[in-house]
């Protein structure tokens, strides 16, 4: 029961990135969807080591309590301080349900962004799947908390939204897209040039890990600076398909992570992490 309140509290974040996008004006809309995309990713990246810091010093139920603390006090921050909007559409829940199929259908900028991030996301959630499987193993023999520590690279990543944001601010969408898959394909493809279980070999899966991470970061902002110039009266509604597209990739990159570690390791793992961007930029260049 507590993973389903989690999650529906979840959501939260779905509405404040559209709702950010309302408001900030259209020549500084892909900065500020930069910046909200970074504290998103600093939150979820810090949050396991620091929630791993807590449980060893006290334990997991302080980590519970301090999480409910901060949300309390940030919803009532929130409440206080957030402008009202009057959304313009006045559709009832049913039909803005049925108005989301229509807009995937007449919608191309929509389903491009979708699929690109798709490649994308899946692909980081292959490698943060098996990565740990990899430094808990015979190779390298790290501890949890060393795996903790490890993820906190994931963060280096995060810095990449606010570029991201100001370069489509500037016109420059498509070339930084084709640069964020490259990015993370060639993070798959530099820990594979080490040999296994060498400090070389640890630095280069901090150094994809900064890669993967700031390629899916950096690509999401720009899909939703594209996203979020097509008109306020539907924003919403394209950020809840944009979001369910690449989450359901990125759940089905985790399973096919898992699986080909099992299947063939690291090697064959990082070799299908790796094509998924490239498919994207393949997608891409038909654009």
């Amino acid at each position: 029961m507590k993973a389903v309140f989690t999650q529906a509290g979840s959501v939260t974040v779905q509405v404040l990135v559209p709702y950010a996008g309302h408001l900030a004006p259209e020549q500084i809309r892909g900065r500020v969807i930069g910046n909200i995309m970074t504290g998103l990713m600093l939150g979820i990246m810090l949050a396991r080591p620091i929630s791993s810091f807590i449980a060893s010093v006290s334990s997991w139920h302080t980590v519970y309590a301090l999480s409910a603390a901060v949300t309390v006090v940030l919803a009532l921050v929130l409440s206080f301080a957030l402008p009202v909007r009057q959304p313009l559409a006045r559709l009832g829940y049913g039909a803005l349900l049925a108005s989301m199929v229509h807009l995937a259908r007449t919608t191309p900028v929509l389903r491009r962004r979708a699929l690109y991030q798709a490649g994308l996301f899946a692909a980081f959630n292959l490698f943060w799947t098996t990565v740990p499987l990899v430094l808990a193993g015979p190779a390298f023999h790290l501890s949890q908390t060393g795996i903790a520590l490890f993820a906190l690279a994931g963060v280096g990543g995060a810095i990449v939204s606010p570029i991201a944001g100001r370069l489509a601010d500037h016109g420059w969408t498509k070339p930084a897209t084709a640069l964020a898959m490259l990015l993370a394909t060639g993070g798959f493809a530099l820990t594979l040039l080490t040999a296994p279980g060498s400090t070389l070999s640890l630095a280069s899966f901090v150094v994809a890990a900064i890669a993967v991470d700031a390629g899916t970061q950096g690509n999401v902002t720009l899909g939703y600076r594209a996203l979020f110039m097509l008109g306020g009266e539907h924003r919403s509604r394209l950020n809840g398909l944009y979001m369910t597209t690449f989450f359901l990739a990125g759940a089905a990159g985790s399973a096919v992570g898992a699986w080909a570690f099992a299947y063939g390791g690291w090697t064959f793992a990082a070799c299908i992490g790796g094509l998924l961007p490239m498919l994207a930029l393949v997608y891409l260049a038909t654009e």
